[in-house]
């Protein structure tokens, strides 16, 4: 029986304003409290200064993680691994800031603040950019922009897949194909023609492809699963809790807790991590990311092709002409009597 016209118009009149309502806070309320928590930075140099350094990060409680480290040198290292996202150096002219803006344009803005308001007025502050980003990005406002086009890639890959009716290993290949294509496409545009990753280029394409696998595997997945309403739970998943807990535009412990922990199990967060240290650091602290990517892609076409194993038996007992007579609707013929 299919639902009364008024019902459906209160259905979308009540709907619209919860999705609007559920996205305001998706967005907003994490950018609303931008805020280092636990945020990883190095101390490096000779004591007393370096401890004193120290000291001051922990009298913030909760907002920074403290890594200590020998020298210069050292602290340096850390953060081209992304260990940390920048360190101090208690040296004998002052402080000297390390930052990595190719980690976190706002991060490193936040530390050389950090440093400035904790030492004596008029003291100088060397600041050093370890690792910068390009020339064609120096914001990170392109990188931070290219996540939601890649969750609706996927997305759109994994419904694609679902309404077209594809199964099985067909779908599976088709999943992969997009996927690469796009990572092909993507980094035609964002590394080639606007400069603005600079990694390898081949390396940057297979981040790209992964993470749009991932999506579209999860979506694909889902509604092999939940039939249609698992896109719905996709979307969900994907664009609203994915992008807007990615952090990619200012850093998952810039978040507030556990907002920058969940965007960093989701595909897009995953993906945003994932490109920016294949195209700044040379793959350093890559690794959970692509462990992520991986298990979401795993889990996803596993789903795609154990529906369709499923399916097979109940699509085979179908097939016209082969089915018991009852199972059509008709009685079986019955013997005449015998007669007299």
């Amino acid at each position: 029986m299919s639902t009364p016209p008024n019902r459906r118009a209160v259905a979308v009149v009540l709907l619209i304003p919860l999705v609007v309502t559920l996205a305001l806070w998706a967005f907003a309320w994490p950018a609303a409290r931008i805020a280092p928590r636990d945020l990883p930075v190095g101390v490096a140099g000779a004591a007393p200064a370096a401890d004193q350094l120290r000291s001051g990060f922990e009298q913030r409680a909760g907002a920074f993680e403290v890594h200590r480290f020998d020298d210069e040198a050292a602290a340096r290292e850390a953060i081209e691994d992304r260990v940390v996202y920048g360190a101090v150096v208690a040296g004998p002219e002052g402080p000297h800031v390390l930052t990595a803006s190719a980690a976190s344009p706002v991060v490193a803005q936040l530390l050389r603040e950090a440093v400035t308001a904790a030492v004596p007025e008029g003291t100088e502050v060397r600041v050093t950019d370890v690792v910068a980003a390009p020339s064609g990005d120096p914001r990170g406002g392109a990188l931070g922009a290219s996540i939601l086009p890649l969750a609706l890639a996927g997305m759109g890959a994994g419904a694609a897949v679902t309404l077209l009716g594809l199964r099985g290993r067909r779908a599976a290949l088709t999943l992969v194909a997009a996927a690469g294509l796009v990572g092909l496409a993507a980094t035609a545009v964002a590394h080639s023609w606007l400069g603005v990753i600079t990694g390898d280029w081949w390396t940057e394409a297979g981040a790209f492809a992964l993470t749009v696998l991932a999506i579209g595997s999860a979506v694909a997945g889902l509604a092999a699963l939940l039939g249609p309403r698992g896109i719905g739970l996709g979307a969900l998943l994907m664009v609203l809790l994915g992008n807007s807990f990615s952090g990619v535009t200012s850093a998952p412990e810039l978040l507030p807790e556990p907002v920058g922990a969940i965007g960093q199990w989701l595909p897009p967060g995953a993906g945003g991590s994932l490109l920016r240290s294949v195209a700044f650091f040379e793959g350093g602290g890559a690794g959970g990311a692509v462990l992520t990517l991986a298990l979401w892609s795993v889990l996803g076409l596993a789903a795609v092709l154990l529906a369709r194993g499923k399916a097979a038996p109940e699509a085979e007992a179908a097939k016209p002409g082969e089915a018991a007579p009852e199972a059509q609707g008709a009685e079986p013929a019955r013997e005449p009597a015998p007669t007299g």
